[in-house]
């Protein structure tokens, strides 16, 4: 068993643990394995291992790797999109988890209208208020999830945040549960499903799965242990 493999397996039997503490089954977490700046080897490994959902950070390494893999791979643009690199997401990225303002969701619109297909969204949220960090302010939320779920090409699934780099996951939690929450709301308000809630990474994924999340995007604890 190499590295990688070991890793992921602890990887998942904490991620299977998590579920079973909050009384959720394993198929409701989808692991996306942030595949951004590690070599394509190591990518087609995690593959050949049943990774089937990968997240770039950046559309223009996506155009250099994706080419390189089969279909039946979910790839994941998990980083904030300049738009005028949107028009190269059709065919490449199926998932966006970064929109975080209405100019962006319209530029994939177009893109994905000029090249047929949809693609599943998700509104960017800051729940803790960080400067330094995308995603619209809980207030703004409903009128973006709106505004995404308007537009012909793109499916507006749920929410995506990221909490502050903190030692304790704990210290995260209430973050986490801010997005379920908000999600909640944000249902009754609009009608809409948004059935998924992007959040937690390598150091607090465990509590992000306590608190709702369906889709976490671990990386170092994949790749480094």
């Amino acid at each position: 068993m190499t590295k990688l493999h070991e890793n992921l397996d602890a990887v998942e039997r904490r991620i299977r643990e998590a579920c079973e503490r909050a009384g959720r089954p394993r198929g409701d977490v989808t692991l996306v394995v942030v595949s951004k700046y590690r070599p394509v080897e190591q990518t087609r490994e995690l593959h050949a291992l049943g990774i089937c959902n990968f997240g770039e950070s950046r559309v223009q390494d996506g155009r250099e790797k994706i080419p390189q893999f089969p279909a039946g791979i979910d790839w994941h643009l998990i980083g904030r999109l300049q738009t005028n690199k949107a028009k190269y997401l059709p065919g490449l990225f199926v998932w966006v988890h970064s929109i975080d303002r209405a100019d962006a969701a319209d530029a994939i619109g177009k893109a994905f209208a000029r090249k047929g297909g949809t693609v599943r969204c998700l509104v960017q949220v800051n729940i803790a208020g960080e400067e330094q960090k995308a995603g619209v302010e809980p207030g703004a939320a409903a009128a973006l999830v709106r505004h995404v779920a308007s537009l012909p090409n793109l499916e507006c699934v749920g929410l995506m945040t990221m909490a502050p780099l903190v030692e304790d996951p704990e210290a995260a939690r209430p973050v986490f549960r801010g997005l379920r929450e908000l999600a909640e709301r944000l249902r009754a308000e609009t009608g809409l499903p948004l059935p998924h809630l992007s959040m937690g990474m390598t150091n607090d994924f465990e509590v992000a799965v306590e608190e709702g999340a369906t889709l976490v995007r671990v990386g170092t604890a994949v790749y480094e242990g």
